[in-house]
């Protein structure tokens, strides 16, 4: 995986200045996700943490009574059924901080943003290089 010092720190940073439960928590969140896209880079991006691969996969923050992740999911029926309970407003997902953190569920849903992030970006080369061919 690719994670620059200078992000790893500060991705440690923001863990560290939780409460000992909420880091725990965001600790095994974050090995979750990092299990999920190994070769995804750690980032902190709009004071969260983040992973990329081709675009965002993931972010992921700590609030007052739970853990948000973000961006909202589409495109697997039966993730967006199992997120159904834990979707916020802007269709973030807010997982409580007094209830089970489910931590397969954060797996599936990182695996699929990365199975689709690495479709467009497949898809941009395709259409760039068709663009790059003579004659078309």
């Amino acid at each position: 995986m690719e994670t620059s010092p200078a992000a790893l720190t500060a991705v440690d940073e923001y863990i560290a200045a939780f409460p000992p439960e909420v880091r725990e928590i965001l600790q095994r969140v974050r090995e979750v996700v990092r299990k999920a896209a190994p070769e995804a880079e750690e980032v902190i991006s709009y004071r969260m943490p983040a992973l990329k691969q081709d675009g965002v996969l993931v972010y992921f923050a700590a609030f007052r009574n739970h853990i948000g992740l973000y961006p909202p999911i589409t495109g697997d029926t039966d993730i967006e059924r199992a997120v159904a309970p834990y979707a916020g407003e802007k269709g973030n997902l807010r997982f409580p901080l007094d209830q089970p953190i489910p931590y397969d569920l954060i797996a599936r849903i990182t695996a699929l943003r990365l199975k689709q992030n690495l479709a467009k970006a497949a898809a941009r080369r395709t259409k760039a290089a068709v663009r790059r061919r003579p004659g078309t």
